[in-house]
């Protein structure tokens, strides 16, 4: 015998999520979440509750449930960085980061809007339901500039001073002091900072590396206004032919870009890596391993970091509290 179908909802209104859910014996936010295809319904129940909603003539009307909710069910995620030549947007660093909030928040029935700092007042965004910042700036300028929004905000990057916004990050101090006892291990006593320290996450790292070496060795700070390889390779060759004399033998670089740019400029000055001066990175990127000599580096997780700064918005979207939170770090040793 075929099975009965399921009763239709009387008199001639659409049936709402409400009337779907009675029916099938299952919440309204299972058949919310079924209808948007959420992974956090089985396969079998989002089929079955697709299938009563084909069977009673259910309209998911998106607009009217935000403009009940007040909620777009979207969240802008703003790029502070600009992409140039030498350091372009495919890189692990904010890829890696949009992945791990695009997985968050796709799964929680949430859009991303993807968008730089330069385009705030575009509706996708001014409508978007919270910020996540991918990079505080210069001396902290964009997150300034998107705290004048209201909108709840989330940053990723370092904490300072006096701030009153919600950060993820690394632990950038914990970071430079690992490259900064790893040289202590080489024996390594005259060392080069490679970083423009204006920014708060270049500052923690390089607060963590000083104050790690206390007395025990000598810095001498070099501040590029990029992060790029050609700023890495500028700095430290104009160091060479301004200070011809200058004796060092450690450099940690800001990222690992700034670090190969250092290399290349040490090469060309007849210095070997490691024997005359060994190098560190940060962010340990995929071409850390196939650089020549592979590039010891500071690995940051940074797809982990984007689902926490998705979790913090979602939180925050529903009015429960949040706080920073710093994720480890690694150094990862190899040539350099």
């Amino acid at each position: 015998m075929a099975p009965a179908k399921q009763n239709k909802v009387k008199g001639d209104a659409l049936p709402t999520m409400e009337d779907l859910a009675k029916i099938a014996g299952v919440s309204t936010i299972t058949v919310s979440r079924a209808l948007r295809d959420s992974p956090l319904v089985t396969e079998k129940t989002r089929e079955k509750i697709r299938q009563l909603a084909v069977e009673q003539g259910y309209r998911f009307n998106i607009s009217a449930r935000n403009l009940r909710m007040r909620r777009s069910y979207s969240v802008a995620v703003v790029v502070e960085m600009t992409p140039v030549k030498g350091r372009p947007m495919s890189d692990p660093y904010p890829l890696e980061l949009l992945g791990g909030i695009t997985q968050e928040l796709t799964t929680a029935g949430y859009s991303v809007v993807l968008t730089s700092k330069q385009l705030l007042d575009t509706a996708p965004v001014q409508g978007a339901d919270g910020l996540i910042l991918l990079g505080q700036g210069s001396h902290g300028e964009a997150v300034r500039t998107l705290q004048q929004t209201k909108l709840p905000l989330v940053v990723w990057g370092a904490p300072e001073r006096g701030g009153d916004y919600v950060v993820v990050g690394s632990d950038n101090r914990k970071g430079g002091a690992s490259a900064a006892e790893r040289f202590i291990d080489q024996g390594r006593r005259k060392l080069i900072f490679l970083g423009d320290v204006d920014h708060a996450e270049v500052q923690e790292r390089c607060a963590g590396f000083i104050d790690t070496l206390a007395s025990r060795a000598t810095v001498h700070i070099l501040r590029p206004k990029a992060f790029t390889f050609e700023a890495g390779f500028d700095s430290v060759q104009t160091l060479l032919k301004k200070k011809p004399g200058i004796v060092f033998d450690g450099l940690f670089a800001a990222s690992d870009l700034l670090a190969m740019g250092a290399i290349r400029a040490l090469t060309e000055a007849s210095l070997r890596v490691p024997d005359d001066i060994s190098v560190i990175g940060y962010d340990d990127t995929p071409g850390a391993a196939s650089f020549v000599p592979p590039l010891t580096s500071v690995h940051q997780y940074l797809r982990d970091g984007g689902v926490l700064l998705a979790k913090k918005m979602l939180a925050m979207i529903e009015g429960q509290p949040s706080e920073s939170e710093m994720l480890p770090t690694t150094l990862i040793v190899r040539q350099t």
